[in-house]
């Protein structure tokens, strides 16, 4: 694990912190330098100990060899691979910011009911305009035990959303080579918005479609991803879709479920697990369709951004992965740089 900045960390004997000679090398060059895989090959050859606990002695670290270019170059080299990856933070930061918008709307409409609430006090929902204002009612009423605007409904997961149970199909038909339908088993492969592809699936039996909430299901339960592809998903995964097909709405609700999830995440057992007929038992509020298009309508072109952005990422991603190893080994040789 490589982390550029280790301001106030305390190390212990499992971590060593190497720092860049100054006026000999960059420290952000060094950085580089360790993620290429010419090192890492090395650490690995290098480590002692089981499989379970490698390590990996300061002394044989200090032995890697390597062509060093003069500073103005590293310099160079760093700025290139360095402006990637600030433009890769930035796209990540304002998509966490734009998800904690959408959030917030949510939490306020459909958890709060903030604006049913302003409207029994006489007031205009804050930041909605009046047409989106007449879609809520101004009063609550009892139903099934539980407090709702008036004219919404209580019900189970699954009569409201649509839900696929991921199944694992055979060990034999799981491959890195691109054969069949990208497959999920759990969430390991999850990320910030969209899982990665990592293992594909020959033989595919459950599937979730593009714009599909991946949900996980097994330890830990209740991460949350979103569909990018036709793929295959097995046991430790679950597909939801709202019947309106509301994949915005669909989203964020499953994200609002996460102390729902919780309890099932280490409820009498060892490993965390929600089985079908808990999943879908889960209950929730049934907003009007008209609510529902709405916050689609408001939502969803944030999520478009939100995907475009992470898109983006992923190229600049692959852009400096590829770059990095051909930089740091001097096959891409930079232009004269000035010193």
């Amino acid at each position: 694990m490589f982390q550029k900045k280790a301001e106030g960390a305390i190390q212990n004997q499992n971590s060593c912190c190497i720092l860049a000679r100054r006026g000999v090398a960059d420290q952000r060059f060094l950085f580089y330098l360790l993620k290429s895989k010419e090192f890492i090959l090395y650490a690995a050859n290098s480590a002692g100990g089981s499989a379970n606990q490698a390590r990996l002695p300061v002394g044989e670290l200090e032995k890697f060899n390597f062509d060093l270019p003069p500073l103005p170059t590293q310099q160079a080299i760093s700025n290139i691979l360095g402006s990637l990856d600030d433009k890769i933070e930035i796209n990540h930061q304002m998509n966490e910011t734009l998800e904690a918008m959408a959030q917030a709307i949510f939490k306020s409409w459909f958890v709060d009911f903030d604006p049913v609430r302003a409207k029994m006090e006489g007031e205009k929902p804050a930041g909605m305009d009046e047409k989106t204002a007449a879609l809520f009612p101004g009063e609550f009423e009892m139903v099934d035990r539980r407090e709702v605007p008036k004219g919404w409904g209580v019900e189970s997961l699954s009569a409201s959303f649509s839900i696929t149970m991921g199944q694992s199909p055979p060990g034999t038909t799981y491959n890195e080579s691109g054969d069949g339908a990208p497959f999920y088993q759990g969430r390991t492969d999850f990320g910030f918005r969209f899982p990665s592809v990592r293992i594909y699936c020959s033989s595919p039996t459950r599937f979730a479609e593009i714009g599909d909430t991946l949900v996980s299901v097994r330890a830990p339960v209740g991460d949350v991803n979103i569909a990018q592809d036709r793929c295959c998903i097995g046991r430790g995964v679950a597909a939801v879709r709202h019947k309106t097909g509301s994949r915005s709405f669909t989203y964020y609700q499953m994200l609002s479920f996460k102390e729902k999830f919780e309890v099932f995440e280490s409820e009498g057992t060892v490993f965390g697990s929600i089985g079908k007929t808990d999943f879908n038992s889960i209950e929730c509020i049934t907003p009007p369709p008209e609510v529902i298009k709405k916050f689609e309508d408001l939502i969803f072109p944030i999520d478009q951004t939100i995907e475009n952005n992470e898109e983006e990422s992923q190229t600049l991603t692959n852009l400096r992965n590829n770059l990095l190893p051909m930089l740091i080994s001097g096959e891409i040789v930079l232009g004269d740089v000035p010193s």
